[in-house]
């Protein structure tokens, strides 16, 4: 009974094709949507439990479980979790997002938030994805929605939704090319990335000492004369010390970012001002997702700073803000799909001017075990901790020999472009199914081809 729903544009799209006589149908007739039930879990450690993802974790380029759940006393834990090509829409919050499963999500308990799809036909599968993709169809479901603070879609949502038939059997092999063409895409680039920082990994022994993650002791000297005088304990903890000893142990040479001449810089903050005309703004999350949406778009013509806010590919960005069990420190490799938008001001930029290959210096500061726990010590604050570009700057990288590096690099920058072009992939779904959309809205009719 929300008039807000009877008010959107997707209720007048929707409203347009039931008043067809033909060429569509119920979703629940080309497809199956389920749910599992509420999850009860209990939470163990990483030993023994099985790792569980949150709706918008799923979303993320390489998802971290951050909970693990024991599996006997999960109910219904089979349903939980997903198999590759199954299609997955968010039901609460920002709902009707659409994704595919593919093997990032292999082997982990996935949100009851997210409802399951599958084509019933094979041959329909690209064309049902599309279809959930196309921004018409994102309204419609928006339409359909309920709730007061935080929204909900429920399975009889979207069996309910009408579902166009595409107007050539072409289309219907076109979209299951580039079906396959984003779970191909997204699969190669996982198993290049475990090949680089395996590569990586290799030149250097394993740890000997074990750590003590509840006390330590440290100098006051090491906090005064280094460091920056850092006295928070996080920078000094004994997981980053003993790493930076395993690293040099195998580095040819220890260099900084400095020293590197890299440039590494914070944009001014600038203002959001809306504008529908405007740029697409890209936020400190965002930058971490699989094929976000660019809802917001602001203003570019008070911009002044390097690149006056945009981003080149190539380039390193880092969040420089957040919870250290989050994306504080995380970094990715800008790629075709940020140029053209605004990066948020609160995204630290690495242009490493050739001195350090982008896709090498991507896995010496992200690597789970060697990287990403060094570039986490550089937080400092106890709300929201922050990471300074000064602090930035003087990261030590560790450098191998030139061949070695390129492997890492290149199968590095690999992995960056096939999730690059998985996106393009998708965003081709999306357009498709929109002109379908708008020749059926028009009165075209179906043609044999």
């Amino acid at each position: 009974m929300e008039a807000e729903n009877f008010l959107a544009s997707g209720f007048g799209t929707r409203l347009s094709i039931e008043s067809k006589s033909s060429g569509w149908c119920r979703l629940y007739e080309k497809a199956r949507t389920w749910q599992p039930s509420r999850l009860k879990g209990i939470q163990v450690s990483a030993n023994f439990g099985t790792p569980f993802l949150a709706a918008t974790q799923v979303f993320d380029v390489r998802p971290v479980p951050r909970k693990w759940l024991s599996l006997n006393r999960t109910s219904d834990y089979a349903e939980r979790f997903v198999d590759q090509g199954t299609i997955l829409v968010t039901c609460s919050g920002s709902v009707g997002r659409s994704t595919l499963a593919y093997s990032s999500i292999g082997g982990v308990l996935v949100s009851h938030d997210l409802l399951r799809i599958a084509a019933i036909d094979p041959r329909w599968r690209g064309w049902v994805y599309a279809y959930l993709r196309a921004p018409s169809v994102r309204g419609m479901m928006m339409a359909a929605q309920y709730g007061h603070i935080i929204k909900h879609l429920e399975i009889h949502h979207l069996d309910a939704l009408p579902l166009i038939e595409p107007s050539t059997t072409n289309t219907l092999d076109e979209c299951n090319k580039a079906f396959k063409q984003v779970i191909a895409r997204r699969n190669a680039a996982q198993v290049k990335m475990a090949q680089a920082e395996s590569a990586f990994q290799e030149n250097f022994e394993e740890a000997t000492e074990q750590y003590d993650e509840a006390s330590f002791v440290r100098r006051a000297s090491d906090c005064l004369f280094g460091n920056r005088r850092r006295f928070d304990a996080w920078s000094h903890n004994p997981q980053k010390v003993e790493i930076e000893t395993q690293l040099r142990a195998g580095a040819v040479v220890w260099t900084s970012l400095r020293e590197a001449n890299c440039d590494v810089w914070l944009p001014n903050r600038f203002k959001r001002v809306p504008a529908e005309d405007g740029v697409a703004l890209i936020d400190s999350s965002q930058i971490f997702e699989i094929n976000p949406d660019y809802a917001r778009r602001i203003s570019a013509s008070g911009i002044s700073d390097k690149n006056n806010g945009y981003v080149k590919p190539g380039w390193l960005m880092m969040s420089r803000s957040g919870q250290v069990y989050g994306l504080l420190g995380s970094v990715v490799i800008a790629t075709a799909q940020h140029e053209g938008k605004l990066v948020s001001d609160d995204v630290i930029r690495i242009a490493t001017n050739g001195t350090i290959a982008p896709g090498y210096l991507y896995v010496a500061m992200s690597h789970p075990g060697l990287g990403r726990p060094r570039t986490k010590s550089l937080a400092y604050g106890s709300s929201i901790p922050h990471i300074e570009v000064e602090d930035l700057k003087d990261f030590s990288v560790p450098r191998l020999a030139p061949e070695v590096e390129k492997r890492i690099a290149v199968l590095a920058e690999e992995a960056f472009a096939l999730w690059s072009e998985a996106d393009e992939a998708e965003n081709l779904l999306a357009e498709i199914a929109e002109v379908e959309i708008e020749r059926f809205l028009r009165g075209k009719g179906r043609t044999e081809q």
